[in-house]
């Protein structure tokens, strides 16, 4: 563990408040106050965004918009991140840097407009503003406030040829397109599916699997309407209308198994079916934090299913870059992108 002069640690265990022992991740309650140790930068916040099972578990939880607001400043207050209670998960967020301590190793410059690529389930967090200017019926909240990173945090600078906005979107899913294209090349794999691709991650992982060989690309969607879309953009051979969290309705629809399937939804219960619709020796790359990761391996088991089981931990070294440059040369994923973004500012 590295620990800097002042007796910080890189990973953030001097801003755990309670238990003592555990990392930022696991900690109930954080210290964020926004004066940064020796390799910490403080960033002043102005967007966070909710990853899609928190979300959506909040939306079903609360209701209305004003609901889930008071919802996310109440945890955010309590735990000093913003860690939701129930799916454990949080998101990430965009801001511009406001102090950078002395022995920083993250490059960063005082100025600079970032998005965070670690969770806000162990960044420090404080909102001021009381999320004034968020109506609660997305997950893009505007918002002004100041976060932490540690020593061990990993940023990335906005590019200024894309809109914040966009930027930050994909940059919230970028390990899922990263992951699927490490995994396709080192399995040589022709056959891939991507369980939620009409969706951020899922749409991104089906434009990487292609781009790293895969012959036969098949989309997975709940929704005609999500199926009309994947098939206008173009990112798949095959787009097929399932519940994912129906077993053997995925495997019909997928029909002959495929040798990766990526998991991208932010429902519960879908592992079964990843599974029934991966081939013998075949691998499934989980990204939903909806997942519960026993029921897939129990229920591998009792399908006598071999297959090879991931957890995408949302971090592949160069994952930024790589979505980004996909959205740049993709114009399929910048126009599905582009749609939910329409989608989400309409009042």
């Amino acid at each position: 563990m590295t620990v800097s002069r002042a007796g910080g640690s890189a990973i953030g265990l001097h801003r755990v408040l309670e238990p003592e022992g555990v990392l930022p991740q696991q900690a109930l309650r954080l210290d964020a106050s926004p004066v940064p140790w020796p390799d910490e930068v403080v960033v002043d916040v102005e967007r966070l965004n909710l990853d899609a099972a928190s979300y959506r578990q909040l939306r079903e939880r609360h209701g209305d918009g004003a609901a889930v607001r008071a919802a996310v400043l109440e945890i955010v207050a309590a735990r000093g991140k913003m860690q939701n209670p129930v799916t454990g998960s949080g998101g990430m967020l965009l801001g511009t840097v406001r102090e950078v301590g002395p022995d920083s190793p993250l490059g960063l410059k005082v100025g600079d407009r970032v998005a965070t690529l670690v969770s806000l389930t162990l960044t420090p967090l404080v909102i001021t503003d009381g999320l004034s200017d968020w109506d609660g019926l997305g997950e893009q909240v505007p918002c002004k406030g100041t976060a932490v990173l540690f020593g061990r945090s990993i940023a990335a600078v906005l590019p200024e040829d894309l809109p914040e906005e966009l930027s930050l979107s994909v940059l919230d899913v970028c390990g899922a397109p990263a992951l699927t294209d490490r995994v396709v090349r080192a399995k040589s794999a022709r056959s891939v599916c991507v369980i939620g691709g009409g969706g951020k991650s899922g749409s991104l992982s089906l434009a990487a699997a292609r781009a790293a060989g895969a012959s036969r690309v098949v989309a997975l969607v709940p929704t005609r309407g999500e199926a009309e879309a994947v098939r206008a953009a173009g990112l798949a051979d095959e787009v097929v209308i399932a519940d994912a969290r129906n077993p053997l309705a995925v495997a019909q629809a997928v029909g002959e198994p495929v040798e990766v399937t990526v998991v991208c939804v932010d429902v519960a219960g879908c592992e079964h079916g990843a599974v029934l619709a991966t081939a013998a020796g075949g691998t499934v790359v989980f990204f939903s934090m909806a997942t519960s990761f026993s029921a897939a391996a129990l229920g591998a088991e009792g399908l006598a299913a071999d297959v090879e089981m991931l957890i995408g931990n949302g971090y592949v070294p160069g994952h930024a870059e790589f979505a980004l440059g996909l959205l740049r040369t993709t114009p399929g994923v910048r126009a599905l992108f582009e749609a939910r973004e329409r989608q989400t500012a309409k009042p």
